[in-house]
C-alpha cells in the first residue's frame, strides 16, 4: 500500500508537503524522475507509479493514460492511499498561444473545460509562464481548432488537467498545473492520434506506425520530432520541478 510506504509526519515545517504529481503517460515523467530522491516502484491501483523525495517535498507520480477519467480515476486510487498536500497535474501540452515554443513551461492560472473553470494555485520558478490551461476530451490536431481556442483566451491544450482539478476540487485539495509544449500553435498534426487513442488511455503504436507507413514522408518524421521534443519538454519539467517554489 503507498500509505505504508510513504512516511506521515505530521510534525514537518509547514513548506514541505506531500505533492502528488498526475500526468498520462510515464516519458512526461523522466526529467521529474531524474530529480526525485530514491525512486521506487509501488504498487498501485494504475498504469505507472513511484514514490520519493524532491526538493524535500515527498513526491508520488503517477500515470494512467490519456483523457479526463483516466486521469480523474488516477486521482481517486492515489488519494485513497497518498494523504496528499497538493496535487499538481502535469506533462505535455500543445500550445495555443503564438509565441510559446517547444518546452516552455506554462502554470495554469485556470483550467477550463467546457462550461467548468477550476482554479489553479501558483508554482513560481525559473522561466515559467502563466495562462489558462484549456482541458478537452481529444488531440487538438489543427492550427485552425488551435487558433479558435487561443481566441478564446486559452495559452495551452492538454487533455488530463479537468480529471484532476475536479477531484481535487471534491476532496477539498489544493491543485496547480504546469505544463511543457511539445507542439506549436501553428503545427498540424500529420498523424491521427485520435483514431489512435484507445478506450485504456493508451495510443495504439501500431495502428500509428501503420498510418505513418501509408504517408512515410509527412508523418515518420512528425514521430521523431516529437519524440526529441518531448525528451526537451521532460527535462524542462525536471529542471523546473527541482528548484520551484509552492
Amino acid at each position: 500500500m503507498v500509505q505504508r510506504l510513504l512516511a506521515r509526519d505530521g510534525s514537518r515545517a509547514g513548506s514541505v508537503m506531500r505533492l502528488l504529481f498526475v500526468a498520462s503517460d510515464p516519458m512526461e515523467f523522466r526529467g521529474i524522475l531524474a530529480v526525485t530522491q530514491a525512486p521506487r516502484k509501488i504498487s498501485a491501483s494504475v498504469d505507472w507509479a513511484r514514490a520519493g523525495k524532491m526538493n524535500g517535498h515527498e513526491v508520488l507520480l503517477v500515470a494512467n493514460g490519456a483523457g479526463w477519467q483516466r486521469a480523474a480515476d488516477a486521482m481517486d486510487a492515489a488519494c485513497d492511499e497518498f494523504p496528499a498536500d497538493r496535487v499538481v497535474s502535469t506533462g505535455f501540452c500543445g500550445a495555443l498561444d503564438p509565441q510559446l515554443q517547444v518546452a516552455d513551461l506554462v502554470a495554469g492560472t485556470l483550467v477550463a473545460h467546457g462550461n467548468r473553470r477550476f482554479s489553479a494555485l501558483p508554482v513560481t520558478g525559473k522561466g515559467v509562464r502563466t495562462g489558462i490551461v484549456c482541458s478537452i476530451d481529444h488531440v487538438a490536431g489543427t492550427a485552425e481548432e488551435k487558433r479558435a481556442l487561443c481566441a478564446d483566451g486559452y495559452s495551452v491544450v492538454e487533455m488530463e488537467a479537468a480529471g484532476v482539478a475536479e477531484r481535487a476540487e471534491a476532496r477539498g485539495l489544493p491543485f496547480s498545473c504546469v505544463r511543457a509544449v511539445t507542439d506549436l500553435a501553428s503545427e498540424d498534426m500529420a498523424n491521427d492520434f485520435n483514431r489512435s487513442l484507445r478506450s485504456d488511455g493508451h495510443f495504439a503504436t501500431m495502428r500509428i506506425l501503420g498510418g505513418a507507413v501509408r504517408h512515410p514522408a509527412a508523418r515518420f518524421p512528425e514521430l521523431i520530432r516529437l519524440q526529441r521534443r518531448g525528451t526537451r519538454a521532460a527535462q524542462a519539467l525536471g529542471d523546473f520541478f527541482a528548484d520551484c517554489r509552492f
